[in-house]
């Protein structure tokens, strides 16, 4: 018998001390990197945008890898590669933490529009309300210090 699944997730990163330090003009090179990570680890993506000091991605993760060791790899191989870009010279790396967000069939294309439209999103929302708000929806609690490095 074959084994099913669906394991989507909402996933949002920042970086080091909420810097903005990725250009927009340039998040796209960013972003097919990111995608050739995930392919890598049998992970498909259906959306990836963010902004200066953040990203939003949607991914269904595969069953063979953790979503821990997932993070860790993405964060580590792109935060080596970013620091040989010319275009993101700035980049000092990521924050510590993340959060990824478990989402169903059903929330799916309310996501994938909510990424599409972060760069007007964030035209009346500052990062770190967004992020708060977010983890409040999902009735976590917010830890301070996590807005701290």
């Amino acid at each position: 018998m074959s084994s099913y699944r669906q394991i989507y997730y909402h996933i949002v990163f920042r970086t080091k001390n909420s810097e903005k330090t990725l250009p927009v003009v340039h998040l796209k090179k960013l972003f097919a990197y990111l995608l050739g990570i995930l392919r890598q680890k049998n992970c498909h993506l259906y959306r990836i945008n963010g902004m200066p000091n953040h990203l939003h991605i949607l991914i269904d993760l595969h069953p063979n890898i953790a979503l821990a060791e997932l993070m860790r790899d993405l964060k580590t191989s792109s935060s080596i590669w970013l620091k040989e870009q010319d275009e993101f010279k700035n980049f000092k790396g990521w924050a510590s933490g993340y959060a990824a967000f478990t989402k169903s069939i059903h929330e799916k294309e309310q996501i994938l529009n909510y990424i599409k439209n972060q760069q007007e999103h964030h035209k009346k929302e500052s990062f770190t309300d967004e992020f708060k708000r977010l983890l409040k929806e999902e009735n976590i609690e917010v830890d301070e210090k996590y807005f701290l490095n």
